[in-house]
């Protein structure tokens, strides 16, 4: 290997790596949530810190995601990858920052001054999906060739579950060293503590360079959205759905799993019902990592759909035996309730940001990506805000019954809606998508960085791997 090429994939590795890292302060963020919803409703009560008040602070974060998602994939492809990763990078900082500062004359203005920061921390969380997940896709190949499926999940999805797991475990050392009579230092502790992942990798994003995908189809003006949308429209809308109804079901289980605990396991003291939430949450890793390892083994769509039907039959017998387990058998309710959030993480918590990431070509895979996983973030808003009453009229189980028989519908779509990329077909694609605006009239002279549209002679023989989808698209 010359000195050349050991560069450039040594670049690729540090890419891969500080693209994904930061996105642990999502699970983390989101996980966090979790037990500062039920510290509050300690410290303020049922009549300040009601079921509204709650989906209110829960769903601030959401939606600030869909915005970010949204304005940053545009970004990330008309501005830059870095430039992208850096400016996300310093939203969460400030978002996280805020939000344990938060602070009012009354307890409602301190609420919330809290959602605000929470809606500042989404946009920024939000943008770090397009951001993280495409400049880390591209730079995978040249780090690991034949296993960008493996490689991507590891630093993105594994990184957002590891932080679900920091989630669980501060809050019982905090617990334990505060004690359960002084929750406000702790709460803020928590929320606090989420600016360190963002922060330990700021240096290094600014010194990141642009991806070999992007600085080759980079498109900065003149955008035919029009022939675009023609071309990708099934793919963008057969994984923004998908990952709507994952997200639906994933994140309010997430989200409340220390209520819900809370409320199975009632009259445990509060650092109990933490500890409990740390062995929930441990369940996204094992999952997370499997899903990992099927990807690149029986493709995309096969562990995506594995894991919706599985999740789907696990939650039937959880909603189904919820009196029985919750009465008698407690830890035996953790356990699947666990196994039921880790076959989401094995199957579509792995795959749809990666099947987001594959199904357009560079010059606007952020923009491809952000639309796909605003729509997810839309499905974990409603599924947040839905879940309260739920729970209130229709009893515990009923969102375990509901989300189960989502799953297993959405798996007999995602079967026969989502299409499997190959490993090799990034390239492939950028070509082919060259081929398609220059057969459409349109001058491709400008694309790229350096405003030329030169390819090697492999993705020119890869063409004919992609060309056999194009009377799909």
């Amino acid at each position: 290997m010359d000195k050349k090429n050991k560069k450039s994939r040594t670049t690729a590795f540090f890419n891969v790596i500080f693209s994904g890292a930061a996105l642990m302060s999502d699970g983390y963020q989101s996980g966090a949530i979790s037990f500062v919803n039920l510290a509050l409703s300690k410290i303020y009560g049922d009549v300040v810190f009601n079921d509204t008040v709650s989906s209110r602070l829960s769903y601030a974060m959401f939606v600030g995601c869909v915005v970010g998602q949204v304005f940053f994939g545009f970004f990330v492809d008309r501005i830059g990858r870095k430039a992208g990763l850096v400016t996300t990078t310093v939203l969460v900082i400030l978002g996280a920052a805020m939000s344990a500062a938060s602070s009012g004359v009354t307890s409602e203005g301190l609420l919330w001054m809290m959602v605000i920061s929470r809606g500042v921390l989404g946009v920024g969380v939000g943008g770090e999906y397009p951001c993280s997940s495409v400049a880390a896709g591209e730079s995978a190949d040249s780090v690991s060739p034949g296993n960008r499926g493996k490689l991507f999940v590891m630093v993105t999805n594994f990184m957002i579950d590891f932080g679900y797991v920091l989630s669980a475990v501060v809050p019982v050392i905090l617990l334990a060293i505060f004690s359960e009579d002084r929750l406000e230092p702790v709460w803020r502790l928590v929320l606090g503590l989420g600016i360190l992942p963002p922060l330990s990798v700021l240096y290094f994003r600014v010194k990141m360079g642009e991806t070999a995908h992007y600085k080759k189809n980079a498109l900065k003006k003149q955008v035919p959205y029009l022939l675009i949308f023609k071309r990708y429209w099934k793919r963008i809308f057969a994984a923004s759905f998908t990952w709507f109804v994952y997200n639906f079901i994933s994140f309010p289980n997430g989200v409340f799993s220390s209520v819900i605990i809370s409320q199975v396991a009632s009259g445990q003291p509060m650092i109990i019902t933490a500890a409990w939430n740390i062995l929930l949450y441990a369940f996204y890793l094992p999952g997370c990592i499997s899903g990992a390892f099927l990807t690149d083994k029986i493709g995309r769509r096969k562990t995506l759909v594995l894991g919706l039907v599985s999740l789907g039959v696990v939650g039937m017998i959880i909603g189904g035996a919820l009196d029985p387990l919750s009465q008698n058998c407690f830890p035996m309710f953790v356990i699947l309730y666990g196994i039921f959030l880790g076959l989401a993480e094995m199957g579509p918590g792995a795959n749809m940001g990666l099947i987001a990431m594959e199904m357009g070509p560079s010059s606007v895979r952020g923009t491809c990506y952000g639309i796909a996983a605003a729509f997810g973030k839309v499905g974990a808003t409603i599924g947040t805000v839905a879940f309260g009453p739920m729970k209130d009229n229709l009893g515990l189980r009923a969102p375990f019954l509901v989300s189960s028989g989502i799953a297993i519908a959405t798996g007999i779509f995602a079967w026969f809606a989502i299409e499997d990329i190959s490993n090799e077909a990034l390239g492939a694609e950028d070509v082919a998508f060259k081929q398609y605006l220059k057969d459409n009239g349109y001058d491709t002279s400008s694309m790229g960085l350096d405003g030329h549209t030169d390819t090697d002679k492999a993705e020119v023989t890869s063409i004919h791997q992609v060309s056999k989808t194009d009377d799909k698209l």
